[in-house]
């Protein structure tokens, strides 16, 4: 006769199966009993994955000092080594993030604990600078195939990928961040947080690059994933980049709720991020057509490089373009490799030249970004150059040569996951190109008008391939390549 498995047991197969209300009741019930370090780690695991972070924190922090007593350093450092990445990613709280993790590299060290030295490897690789996380990163990904440990390794490729991105090595980090999301996704990590670190790094890598027609793929392709965990995007930060994605694909409702939880989350711990979910309202909000509400919640945010493109667009719209021009310059890099805020800020700035006739800066301002697009093997930002550069050749188009070139660079810009600004104005600037060159051919492109209603978010909507949506957004959308 099989004996009855314990709440402990019940409580730890909840919680491997994703059910985090359940392992949530039946560890509390376990701890009503007696308090077990399992039971105290458990119950922090699975009120982290139901949002209560700080709560989760706390138990966490007990089942640290529980195993501790009971001398079983492994386990200890283990929840040292959780307690650091939370506290960096949740709270923002890099005090408390480097104390946990220095816990974790002492016990590693002092107790010669090879199963754990990567993941302290791999959370240094956050918090230093790129070129010596990336190769802590690769020394993680090392010790992970020693220790034939697969949640490592995908954490570590993601990572890695995250990095080169950043580095500007978007062709090669690409497929890092690609391997370790197709990877984690199909279960082959013994835990769910590989995916969550992978997906976490992918939509941060995606809009770093500007690849939102990736970041959509990989959001859909975790759908399976989400109905059996619930959403992987369970920091701030995530959610934040999350919202922004959800906002350039056209789910607005949904962007409307990422973006909401975003700012709660942040308010009283994450300041830059904060700011930026703070931003993704306003970008939102100018898709509504809603420039007031865009410029009540960027008005503290003058002093954030992330709100400059957001409030940059306001100007040009309020037809202020030597405003529009100003704040583009405070924050430009001089830089090789643009970022995407470099890349907005480049094009605005084209904009506002534009607006105030000068044509031929606006025009090698586009170029330049083009030809950094192809150093890069990045799609975008070579779009982006073209489509400014495009722009300025209608503007001093003198003759049809002129305007048959603007517009094939304009064209350009359709195919590829772009910016919404880029692709309606894309739209509307080759629309009027044609106007100058009627026998033309249209591009497979549609501009749709702004909702009447600023005031609410609209209705969830759908858009057929190709289409664009109301111009003075910022963000980006998919498109199809080839």
């Amino acid at each position: 006769m099989s004996r009855r498995p314990t709440l402990l047991e019940n409580a730890e197969r909840a919680l491997a199966d994703g059910d985090w209300a359940a392992a949530r009741d039946a560890f509390a019930a376990a701890l009503d009993i007696a308090e077990t370090a399992e039971a105290l780690a458990g119950l922090g695991e699975a009120l982290w994955w139901l949002g209560d972070v700080l709560t989760a924190i706390e138990q966490r922090e007990r089942a640290y000092a529980a195993y501790r007593r009971r001398g079983d350093v492994v386990a200890a450092a283990d929840v040292a080594l959780w307690l650091a990445l939370r506290n960096y990613s949740n709270l923002g709280n890099d005090a408390a993030a480097s104390g946990w993790l220095a816990r974790a590299r002492t016990l590693v060290d002092d107790y010669d604990i090879e199963a754990l030295r990567g993941w302290v490897l791999l959370y240094e690789a956050e918090t230093v600078g790129l070129d010596e996380g990336e190769s802590l990163a690769r020394k993680a990904l090392d010790l992970a195939y020693q220790e034939d440990d697969r949640s490592l390794e995908l954490c570590a490729r993601s990572e890695i990928g995250a990095k080169l991105i950043t580095l500007g090595h978007v062709g090669e980090g690409m497929r890092h961040v690609d391997e370790a999301m197709a990877a984690s996704l199909a279960g082959e990590s013994n835990t769910p947080f590989a995916a969550v670190y992978a997906s976490c790094n992918t939509v941060r890598s995606c809009t770093s690059c500007a690849a939102f027609e990736r970041a959509v793929q990989w959001i859909r392709a975790a759908d399976r994933f989400v109905r059996r965990f619930g959403c992987a995007f369970l920091s701030a930060r995530c959610r934040t980049l999350y919202g922004t994605v959800l906002t350039a694909v056209g789910d607005w409702v949904q962007a409307e709720e990422e973006l909401q939880a975003a700012v709660r989350l942040s308010r009283n711990a994450l300041p830059a991020v904060h700011a930026d979910a703070l931003t993704g309202l306003a970008s939102l909000r100018l898709a509504y057509g809603s420039v007031e509400e865009a410029e009540r919640l960027v008005d503290e945010l003058h002093d954030r490089r992330s709100a400059a493109p957001v409030i940059a667009r306001i100007a040009l719209v309020r037809g202020e373009p030597a405003s529009a021009e100003s704040t583009p310059r405070c924050w430009l890099r001089d830089a090789d490799w643009p970022s995407l805020e470099d890349l907005l800020l480049h094009e605005l700035l084209g904009e506002a030249e534009l607006a105030q006739g000068r044509a031929a800066q606006a025009a090698d301002r586009g170029g330049a970004i083009a030809a950094a697009g192809e150093r890069h093997d990045h799609d975008i930002a070579t779009a982006i150059g073209m489509r400014l550069h495009g722009r300025a050749l209608v503007h001093t188009a003198g003759s049809s040569r002129h305007v048959h070139a603007s517009t094939g660079h304009l064209r350009c810009s359709h195919g590829l996951g772009c910016p919404l600004s880029l692709r309606v104005r894309g739209c509307s600037s080759a629309a009027h190109s044609r106007t100058m060159i009627p026998r033309l051919p249209p591009p497979n492109c549609a501009v749709r008008s702004r909702p009447s209603k600023a005031s609410a978010p609209p209705a969830r909507r759908t858009r057929p391939r190709g289409c664009c949506v109301s111009s003075g957004s910022p963000l980006l959308v998919r498109g199809r390549k080839g």
